[in-house]
């Protein structure tokens, strides 16, 4: 994995969960921004996965290679579902969701770059 990448994400996954608390709190329900957000935010989790499936596939050895690509999986995964759920129903709480989700993606990139730093 890539550092700085890493930094990046996690950086716009906070912005993106403040946007989406920002938005729950002005009692607005999410908007074309804030989709655009999540596509940039997920955009840059697709960049990670296909980079470190590559150097997993490629030979890199880490100590939970199967737990590491799960995580991998669902850090891709979350935000899309969120948004989905967020926007069935467009409410203010469809900021509170996404806002959630870019939490819970957060955790999941700095767990990414635990196992993979335990593998270096």
């Amino acid at each position: 994995m890539i550092g700085a990448l890493v930094v990046v994400t996690l950086v716009a996954a906070g912005a993106l969960a403040v946007y989406g608390l920002v938005g729950a709190v002005a009692n607005r329900p999410p908007d074309r921004w804030m989709r655009l957000a999540v596509g940039v935010v997920v955009a840059l989790l697709l960049i990670q996965a296909v980079i470190a499936a590559l150097q997993v596939f490629g030979g890199v050895t880490l100590p939970e290679t199967t737990t590491f690509l799960i995580y991998l999986v669902v850090s891709v995964c979350v935000l899309p579902i969120a948004t989905q759920f967020a926007m069935a129903e467009p409410t203010r709480w469809g900021g509170a969701v996404i806002a959630v989700a870019a939490i819970a993606t957060g955790v999941v990139v700095l767990r990414l770059d635990a196992l993979w730093t335990a593998g270096a």
